[in-house]
């Protein structure tokens, strides 16, 4: 069977990782580029005999470099490994995607023009000329609209017609074709070369496009002057956030319980069965009380919050507002000497902050990266949610209306966050006067076209690519440390079990800061997994040696005020939980990411020793008010 290779080339927000995974399917897998930490992305399919390697270059405005995924695309497109470039184009802006088109023209013809998103054109009252398209640049021009399959198929011809074709297609001739590369690596060269192909790009399409309307984007705009302005446009980003986290809370109790009641009857079904199988007591204790309660509790509590908040998260994303995220919040990090783009690092930390640390590589400049890598955690992960969400409701709606019930939880959580990403600011500002000084480098950000989300898809790719992924390596973590809390409650000193000697141990010191040893011991545990802080302080409490859930908020309520709990601990207690250390999983990637301990270190201790400031803070307050 023959082989070939194809490569996708395109813009940001073009559409190409959704023409990508229509050709490919299932068949992909990622990886990192060498000696790069940008992702890279490589499928492949079959069709008409041929055995096609397509390769999902990072999105690129230029092949005159200005970032280190516009390298990695410029670099490959040299290189000539690929048999065929297909350049991904946006029809409702295809003016500006011509500048990448006409200077991959320049090295090569083994070219295929896909204008993509011609449904969305359509709507705007753009018509493009295909056939004009196609002679003005020489090379085959397909039309598609990628997120609804059309025009796929003649894509795949396309290439394929194209591969055939490509011993008869003479390129340049390899000295012309260096003196081409040569010149974007120029930068004296780079304005005459932007102002020339401009100046073509306006040529080809006053010839090619027609509009139906006198601004085809004009809703857009219109949508913008609110959505990112500096009246409304934080407000509208923190009103939307809490309505995530409404839903979020609102429908995740009922399957969370109902996950719960069905672990409950399977243990008890596990249990006889390892009962009867004349099990020593001890290895039962481990693997049912021990690591079956660990991870069981880990997915009743992150799955439903996780399957609600993911895909509302990508429906944002899908639909263009993500990145007026980041444009609002651009100026207040341009304050604090940082990035703009850490904005959009930090949503994805809302996720899952192993997540958000993988995302600080859309930063270019190492030290703008390593200052959102050490600042990610001071949002909480999804993880963090359920310990946030059952202290505000125990503590803080007492006697609320039942509407007031369900959204005062949204609104102080909203609150919360926004704390975090003040702390984030503030925090990056001083590395930024410190250890990391440095001037913010610029940088461009696109705002695409609002387009209507796919839900089928959204809901499918958030569940597979977001929620099981993070959910299974947090099991992965939590067996372990399932095992490990099984022997702190089971083995005694002195008919005290060694998690009770240390929570005694540490109280003198938790003291200081509103909250008492057993709390910052379960904090310490909850290292491999935050989901496990509360079952371990009900262990602690109840003196029992296995995970314990009680069957309803207000038993817990109950058991923490028996136990000493104020309104002041239960704040300071909320204060830790949104700034401490990162967990396993997240330390891991960030020494991957990093490739160092001592930054991995820093990012240990920076957020706990300001989340155990402001709880001194406020203990200290307290105690001299009341």
């Amino acid at each position: 069977m023959e082989e070939a290779i194809i490569a996708l080339a395109g813009n940001p927000n073009v559409g190409k990782s959704t023409v990508f995974n229509a050709l490919t399917g299932l068949h992909q897998h990622t990886g990192n580029w060498p000696g790069k930490t940008v992702a890279n992305a490589m499928g492949n399919y079959t069709y008409q005999e041929k055995n096609i390697t397509v390769v999902d270059l990072p999105g690129t405005y230029s092949l005159i470099a200005s970032s280190v995924e516009e390298e990695v695309s410029r670099d490959y497109i040299c290189s000539d490994e690929a048999d065929i470039i297909v350049c991904i184009t946006d029809a409702t802006c295809l003016k500006r995607n011509l500048n990448l088109v006409l200077q991959i023209l320049s090295i090569t013809k083994n070219v295929i023009v896909c204008v993509n998103l011609l449904d969305e054109a359509k709507k705007k009252g753009i018509a493009i000329d295909l056939p004009c398209l196609s002679k003005e640049l020489g090379v085959p021009v397909i039309g598609t609209s990628a997120r609804s399959n059309e025009g796929l198929l003649q894509l795949k011809e396309a290439i394929n017609k194209s591969i055939d074709e490509k011993k008869e297609n003479i390129s340049k001739d390899s000295k012309e074709k260096k003196e081409c590369i040569a010149a974007f690596d120029r930068n004296a060269d780079c304005e005459s070369i932007t102002v020339q192909l401009v100046q073509q790009s306006e040529a080809i399409c006053s010839r090619c496009i027609k509009t139906n309307k006198k601004n085809p984007h004009s809703m857009d705009r219109k949508l913008d002057h609110i959505l990112t302005s500096k009246t409304f446009g934080i407000p509208i980003m923190l009103g939307l956030l809490c309505l995530i986290f409404w839903i979020t809370i609102t429908g995740a109790n009922y399957p969370s319980q109902m996950l719960s009641d069905a672990f409950q009857k399977l243990g008890v079904t596990l249990s006889s069965m390892i009962q009867s199988s004349h099990t020593p007591v001890w290895v039962h204790g481990i693997l049912m009380d021990g690591i079956y309660k660990t991870v069981t509790w880990v997915i009743s509590v992150m799955l439903p919050p996780m399957a609600i908040f993911f895909p509302l998260f990508t429906l944002l994303e899908d639909s263009g507002y993500l990145p007026r995220i980041a444009f609002n919040l651009d100026h207040f990090f341009q304050k604090a000497n940082a990035h703009g783009k850490q904005s959009l690092t930090m949503c994805m930390g809302l996720g899952c902050n192993a997540c958000g640390v993988i995302g600080c590589r859309i930063i270019d400049s190492p030290r703008e990266r390593l200052i959102a890598i050490l600042t990610n955690n001071f949002v909480p992960c999804n993880g963090r949610f359920p310990t946030l969400i059952a202290i505000i409701t125990m503590f803080y709606v007492g006697n609320s209306s039942r509407i007031g019930k369900t959204i005062l939880p949204a609104l102080l959580l909203t609150a919360v966050i926004l704390l975090g990403i003040i702390m984030t600011i503030l925090i990056s500002k001083l590395l930024s006067k410190t250890i990391l000084k440095g001037i913010p480098s610029s940088f461009s950000l696109e705002l695409p076209p609002y387009r209507c989300p796919q839900f089928g898809k959204v809901i499918v790719r958030s569940i597979f690519d977001r929620t099981l992924f993070v959910l299974g390596r947090a099991i992965v973590v939590a067996a372990p440390a399932g095992l490990l809390i099984w022997i702190l409650a089971n083995v005694t000193v002195g008919n005290i079990s060694l998690l009770d000697h240390c929570s005694q141990f540490l109280d003198p010191f938790a003291s200081l800061f509103g909250i008492d040893g057993v709390i910052l011991m379960a904090f310490l545990l909850g290292f491999p997994a935050n989901e496990i802080v509360i079952p371990i302080i009900l262990m602690a409490y109840l003196s029992m040696g296995t995970l314990t859930e009680l069957d309803s908020l207000n038993e817990l309520h109950a058991l923490l005020l028996a136990n000493g709990w104020t309104g002041i601990t239960a704040l300071c207690t909320m204060v830790l939980c949104l700034m401490h250390f990162p967990c396993g999983t997240t330390c891991l990637t960030i020494k991957k990411e990093t490739q160092s301990w001592k930054w991995t270190i820093v990012a240990f201790i920076l957020p706990t020793l300001c989340g155990l400031f402001l709880c001194f803070l406020i203990s200290t307050t307290a105690k001299i008010i009341f």
